[in-house]
């Protein structure tokens, strides 16, 4: 698979990272690839679970972080929505979120997974 396949199947944005990226796909193949080694699904995930509000709320303001940086836009959707969530304090609505979230993760790491 492409980079640009691989965006695409993710329902991600290429241009505009190509653009952050200085047009070089070769920049973005390796920080798309660095993705796979960030902890902060999983760190949401834990800390959601121990219902540490503080730690999930880093742990989603990061992957929002890591996601928008990346143009990765059906993962930045919904980690910005629970970090809002979870900065003002509260879970409601989380469950769901984290559905939604773990569903695009996922999707974003098998096919970074598949990349040539």
């Amino acid at each position: 698979m492409t980079i640009k396949e691989c965006y695409d199947a993710i329902g991600g944005d290429y241009e505009a990272v190509y653009q952050r990226m200085m047009k070089k796909e070769a920049l973005v193949t390796k920080f798309t690839k660095k993705f796979l080694n960030d902890s902060s699904f999983k760190n949401l995930k834990d800390n959601l679970g121990a219902g540490n509000v503080e730690e999930a709320f880093r742990a989603a303001h990061t992957l929002k972080g890591v996601s928008q940086n990346l143009a990765f836009d059906a993962l930045y959707k919904p980690s910005s929505d629970l970090a809002e969530i979870l900065r003002a304090g509260s879970t409601e609505g989380a469950d769901e979120l984290m559905v939604i979230i773990a569903e695009e993760y996922e999707k974003t790491v098998e096919a970074i997974s598949k990349l040539d």
